[in-house]
Formats: C-alpha cells, sequence, structure tokens
C-alpha cells in the first residue's frame, strides 16, 4: 500500500507533536487498507488504477478527516469518495476513448479456473455505466442493504432497486451474448480441424 508517512515506525502521541487526527486517520488506514483496496479493486479492473483510486479517495479523505464526526461510518464515506473519484476519471477519459468494433482479449494470467471467472465478471462490470457499476458492486460484493447503498450513493432506495435491475439485466445479456460468441467459435475450430 503506497502511503505517506514511516512504515514499520509506529508513531504514538506526543513525543514528535503530530496532531492526533493523523495518528487516528493512519491507524485507520492500518487497519482497514486491505478490505478498503478490495473495495476500490471492484470499482476499477486494473489493479494499478485501483490503488490510485484508493490513494486519491485516502488524499481526500484526510482532509476531511477531521468532520467524521463517527468514525464508524469512515468505510462509507470512503466508499462515496472512491465512487466519486472513479466517475470523474470515467467522465474526463470517455472524451478520449474512440469505440471499436472488437473488444481486447481478457488476459488470464495464471490460467486457474476461478481467476478466469473473476476475471470475466471484472470484465463484464465494465459493461456498466459508473452508476450502475457502482450499485452492483455495493449491493453484492459489499453486500450493503438497500438503503445503506442509497445512503452510500446519494439516492432513493428506489432508484437502488431500479438501476440494480436494469444493470443485472445489461449483465445477463452480456454473458449470454459471450456465451454464444464462445460456441461460434469453438463451432468453426472444430470445424477447421475436421477439414
Amino acid at each position: 500500500m503506497r502511503h505517506g508517512g514511516s512504515e514499520g515506525a509506529e508513531v504514538r502521541g506526543g513525543g514528535d507533536g503530530l496532531p492526533g487526527e493523523i495518528l487516528d486517520f493512519e491507524e485507520y488506514v492500518r487497519a482497514r487498507q486491505d478490505a478498503l483496496l478490495r473495495s476500490a479493486r471492484r470499482l476499477v479492473p486494473d489493479p494499478v488504477d485501483a490503488q490510485d483510486l484508493l490513494q486519491t479517495a485516502l488524499v481526500r479523505t484526510f482532509g476531511r478527516w477531521e468532520g467524521i464526526a463517527d468514525k464508524r461510518l469512515a468505510d462509507a464515506y470512503l466508499r462515496r469518495v472512491m465512487i466519486n473519484t472513479r466517475t470523474e476519471w470515467w467522465r474526463a477519459r470517455r472524451l478520449d476513448e474512440v469505440p471499436t468494433e472488437q473488444l481486447p482479449e481478457p488476459s488470464v494470467e495464471d490460467g486457474t479456473e476461478q481467476y478466469a471467472d473473476r476475471s470475466l465478471l471484472m470484465d463484464i462490470l465494465s459493461v456498466l455505466a459508473p452508476k450502475q457499476r457502482s450499485v452492483v458492486v455495493l449491493r453484492h460484493w459489499e453486500q450493503m442493504s438497500t438503503e445503506e447503498t442509497a445512503a452510500a450513493l446519494g439516492m432513493s432506495a428506489g432508484t437502488v432497486k431500479s438501476t440494480l435491475h436494469r444493470a443485472l439485466a445489461r449483465l445477463r445479456e452480456e454473458l449470454e451474448t459471450r456465451a454464444r460468441e464462445d460456441r461460434a467459435q469453438e463451432r468453426e475450430e472444430r470445424e477447421r480441424c475436421a477439414a
């Protein structure tokens, strides 16, 4: 995890004059960094982008740390910052992207079926709009309730439900399309081998 501060040396109050808020924030990051990185990884498929997303969110959250009265809500606050940041990035990149006829081949690094399934799932999540992806991630990966998701995203529970319904329908459609394409490709390969 790339974050400021001294690694290994744990700073406790008083000696070097660091304010208590900094110490509280550092302790929070140490305790929650793995879970927060998993959340970031679910929002953006690239591991480096996920690291950058979390780092950006941590920097933005640190500036407001003192204003979070109930630190038990820090995870929800930070997730919201990550979602907003990811949406900003998506909007900025969308202007630079050019649509193509073919999707790039998903990379499978270790060849295991579980990794391939996870890679496919992360890949098909990319077909969703940022709002849809955020709802799916919070409801299904983070296992937040409809009400918690609505609060985290600043929308009504009804909007969460309808957005989730449309997002899941879109994901099913994408999976079916890819399955048809895979079957057609397998059929072509069998015909080529038989000829």
